[in-house]
């Protein structure tokens, strides 16, 4: 088995219809296999992934959410792939992107880990392809704003080059160096277990690296990021990572690196809650976006297009800024980030017709 796929769900089963599609379109033709383990998601995702992957994908179904990290440990010990990839549900892999990652690391034995460039849904690239490990130092200068070193700001974006934290998002591990240095440590719920992992492999000698293979990550769809507990549990993580890597460090280096943890978690909160009552006393219109909806695509999938607009009572148009809504059917996943990427002030939307939906980073319109 030459790779296995793994995919952790939460409530975000439109997302991950897509992200299951692209990831079959990107592996056809190599010996393959695709886990989905959902952490007790409360919008049918069962249901609705049994009707439609019945027999190519590997369902794991759990009776509580274990956590990003224990969940992906429960189907990387099940699977058998010289390579795993972990991969969010909120992702769109393009056609190319898998195998241009798996010959890089076929060429470069000691690469333990690799990530790609990944554009959100605005066509943006994402800063997070490419990341240094946060340690005291960098920390430090990330939060007075200085954040080119902890971006690797100096790599090409077009080449490959060495890095030392592989995101999460797309997370292309070798079993080999899997097997070494054991798999993603649990006491991380959520967030930071990627740098925990990446560093784990640089200190157990393998290199990690960024290839340019290209996805679409919609930053988040898999988490409410405006929730009290979304600030604890990043914060928490920080302060995990910190302690497990950094705390023999002298009191002097560690009390004021804890310190502006803490505050930023204040801040943050701080932020959230004034966001939220600015909302209540009606300082937010109720509907965030006003979207033109543009579709692209064959006729076939227009009316069924036109249908779903028609009845939402939708604004479209024919050409202009707005929300783009590629057919997926006609249109591949390289050819949609590549268009995505040279527009500007425009949303991704996408139209998939076994789902029937449009997925947008905003929402899902059907």
């Amino acid at each position: 088995m030459k790779l296995s796929v793994i995919i952790v769900n939460y409530n975000v089963r439109y997302y991950l219809e897509q992200c299951i599609y692209s990831v079959q379109r990107a592996a056809e033709g190599l010996e393959y296999e695709i886990f989905v383990v959902d952490n007790h998601s409360n919008d049918d995702s069962i249901r609705y992934l049994k009707k439609r992957f019945k027999d190519s994908i590997n369902l794991i179904e759990c009776s509580h959410n274990q956590g990003f990290a224990k969940a992906n440990n429960i189907a990387i010990r099940q699977s058998e792939g010289e390579y795993v990839l972990l991969l969010n549900p909120d992702t769109i892999v393009g056609e190319k992107c898998i195998r241009q990652v798996l010959d890089f690391m076929d060429a470069h034995p000691q690469s333990g880990g690799a990530g790609v460039k990944m554009y959100d849904g605005n066509g943006r690239v994402a800063r997070e392809s490419r990341r240094g490990l946060p340690t005291p130092f960098v920390s430090f200068l990330k939060m007075l704003g200085f954040t080119k070193r902890y971006y690797m700001s100096h790599l090409s974006w077009d080449e490959p080059g060495r890095i030392e934290v592989v995101s999460g998002a797309f997370m292309m591990l070798r079993r080999t160096a899997l097997d070494k240095i054991g798999l993603l440590d649990e006491d991380f719920f959520m967030y930071g277990e990627d740098i925990d992992l990446s560093y784990r492999i640089l200190k157990a000698g393998y290199e990690n690296w960024y290839v340019p293979g290209r996805i679409i990550h919609y930053k988040g769809e898999s988490t409410q990021k405006s929730s009290f507990r979304y600030v604890h549990v990043f914060y928490q993580a920080m302060l995990i990572f910190f302690r497990k890597h950094y705390g023999h460090l002298s009191l002097l280096v560690t009390l004021p690196i804890k310190l502006a943890i803490y505050f930023r978690a204040l801040i943050a909160l701080l932020q959230m809650m004034y966001m939220r009552l600015r909302k209540s006393l009606g300082f937010f219109p109720k509907h965030r976006y006003d979207v033109i909806y543009i579709y692209k695509g064959g006729k076939r999938m227009r009316s069924r297009f036109n249908a779903i607009v028609k009845r939402k009572g939708l604004t479209t148009a024919t050409s202009g800024n707005g929300c783009i809504v590629y057919d997926t059917s006609t249109i591949s996943y390289e050819d949609i980030i590549s268009d995505m990427a040279k527009k500007t002030g425009c949303v991704l939307g996408t139209y998939t017709k076994e789902s029937g939906v449009i997925i947008t980073p905003m929402e899902i319109v059907g």
